[in-house]
């Protein structure tokens, strides 16, 4: 008679085998990386909940490291989410006693084998000095703040015969991802949202159909295209990822503005209201703090500008009023009486503006603290032939045109 616990461990293995589409399958052969980039639903984080398991109970006495963007998504997608190991894990698998199988506060699971699965948060790259791996699920890489993490992760992976990565990820247009890519020992995995049609619903793939068909944004987080920069666009990925900062490194600025770009109307079908935080220090190096561009109403979108103006100490919200007149002031008066304002006027067109924004990017001028994922796409998407109003995009180029010249207009320099 088997015992209980290996009973289990074969259950979930053909439960698995059952369950799985072919892609999902762990591939067979002596890789080191195995890349899978998809889109939002595929089935992603099931994968490498199974693979982990699977490979920890039958491997007995092994060391996996799960590692994800931050400590919150190790408990709640991970461990403890739908598609978790701790949802589909057997507890007779689990090692057996007070205080051992699963401990959320040590982020570790142990199992009934001698095997330890360890969950880790890219957020906290030097925690992954020291430990070593047999094996190590990274869940969601594009998203990670710091690619160092990966590298740190690597360095741990050296126990065993044949050491290897799982990489589940929506894929992002950043030097991580793309460096994977290039790996020359990575089996690639490419799939989209609809290869799980049958377990999503079918209002919400109509809905992601009908907004994001066609779409740059849509081609990579349903179709998980790594997306290449846009023949005649002003921006880049690459020039985001060599100016980008993290907010410990930020230096003292000497001028910091919160600039609108407001939508017409305020109904279900009307465009988001762009609204960007941006700064610049004594060496005329300019700081994209914020992105709080969102679809509002004028209540709305005003309470945001004036709560991101006291948030960041700013100077001053500057809105263009082409369209919205005295009215922006007004609305935002109603918020705050006493913030500095002023209204700026497009009397030139879009690409005569960005264009000089676009100078002081490639002259390394401007950095991003952080990552803003739908602002740079929005950014690089942008092109002179280019129908949809890109609205993040114009507020941007509304905060650092106010800050370039105190007369509104940039400065072109040649560094």
């Amino acid at each position: 008679m088997p015992e209980p616990s290996h009973l289990a461990h074969s259950t979930l293995y053909s439960n698995w085998l059952k369950m799985a589409r072919p892609q999902q399958l762990t591939p067979k052969g002596d890789w080191g990386v195995w890349l899978i980039l998809a889109g939002r639903g595929w089935g992603k984080t099931m994968v490498g909940a199974f693979d982990t398991m699977i490979y920890a109970l039958n491997n007995p006495d092994s060391r996996c490291a799960v590692v994800t963007p931050t400590f919150g998504d190790l408990r709640r997608v991970a461990f403890g989410g739908v598609s978790g190991i701790m949802n589909w894990i057997p507890e007779e698998c689990l090692l057996k006693g007070r205080g051992q199988g699963y401990s959320s506060s040590a982020a570790e699971i142990r199992l009934y084998n001698g095997s330890i699965i360890q969950g880790f948060a890219a957020i906290e790259p030097k925690r992954l000095r020291g430990p070593q791996f047999h094996r190590a699920w990274c869940d969601e890489v594009a998203a990670w703040q710091y690619p160092e993490a990966f590298d740190q992760l690597m360095f741990g992976l050296r126990l065993g015969d044949n050491p290897q990565c799982v990489i589940t990820t929506t894929p992002a247009p950043n030097e991580l991802t793309r460096s994977l890519v290039k790996r020359t020992n990575t089996v690639i995995t490419r799939g989209s949202t609809f290869d799980n049609a049958k377990n999503l619903s079918e209002t919400a793939i109509a809905q992601l159909k009908e907004k994001y068909e066609g779409t740059r944004l849509g081609r990579q987080e349903l179709y998980g295209e790594v997306l290449d920069d846009l023949e005649g666009a002003l921006w880049s990925y690459s020039a985001f990822d060599m100016g980008r900062m993290d907010k410990m490194d930020m230096p003292e600025f000497n001028r910091i503005v919160v600039a609108i770009d407001p939508a017409v109307t305020s109904d279900e079908n009307s465009d988001e209201t762009g609204i960007v935080v941006a700064a610049r220090c004594n060496n005329n190096q300019y700081y994209v703090l914020d992105d709080g561009s969102h679809k509002a109403s004028p209540d709305g979108w005003a309470r945001k500008a004036v709560s991101l103006f006291h948030t960041y100490g700013a100077d001053r919200i500057i809105a263009e009023v082409n369209n919205g007149g005295d009215l922006v002031e007004r609305v935002i008066r109603t918020i705050d009486m006493n913030v500095p304002y002023s209204k700026v006027h497009a009397s030139r067109g879009k690409l005569v503006r960005a264009e000089p924004i676009a100078a002081l990017y490639e002259q390394g001028r401007v950095h991003h603290v952080g990552e803003f994922k739908e602002l740079e796409d929005q950014m690089v998407s942008y092109t002179p032939n280019s129908r949809k109003s890109p609205d993040r995009m114009d507020a941007l180029v509304w905060a650092l045109t106010e800050l370039s010249s105190s007369t509104g207009q940039p400065m072109w320099r040649i560094s």
